[in-house]
């Protein structure tokens, strides 16, 4: 059996973020969307930013800048308004699969954890900025 590895430095959360992201643009329901919203070229760049985003997330690190909700917010609008629940789901289904294949430990669990807030977090963020919804 092989020992799985624990999640200790940026170069671990680089790896996941990289298998993640790689299984997304493949991804049939999620594929399309990041791929018509972020050009080839800028994969690199946005997977370093991810990278930060996690690094930042999990260790404290104080690396990210940048504003993930407005983000979100704007491909909602970009599709219509559309982005549903299933969305987020199958997002965090990619996003333990991943983790569980590469990584074992607390800073795992972390991830995890962080990432079902997150979703939450980001859906409704989105919710509210329909129109006609009511920000809470």
């Amino acid at each position: 059996m092989i020992e799985m590895k624990t999640i200790e430095a940026r170069v671990d959360v680089s790896i996941l973020v990289n298998a993640f992201y790689a299984k997304i643009r493949k991804d049939e329901l999620l594929g399309p969307i990041f791929n018509s919203h972020i050009p080839e070229e800028k994969w690199p760049e946005h997977l370093s930013k991810l990278t930060d985003f996690w690094e930042t997330s999990l260790f404290g690190v104080a690396r990210f800048k940048g504003n993930p909700s407005q983000k979100h917010i704007n491909v909602d609008q970009n599709l219509s308004h559309t982005i549903d629940q299933a969305h987020f789901g199958r997002w965090l289904q990619l996003w333990f699969e991943t983790i569980d294949e590469l990584y074992t430990g607390e800073y795992a669990e972390k991830a995890k954890s962080s990432a079902q807030r997150m979703a939450r977090g980001q859906f409704m963020m989105i919710w509210q900025h329909r129109p006609g919804n009511k920000k809470l």
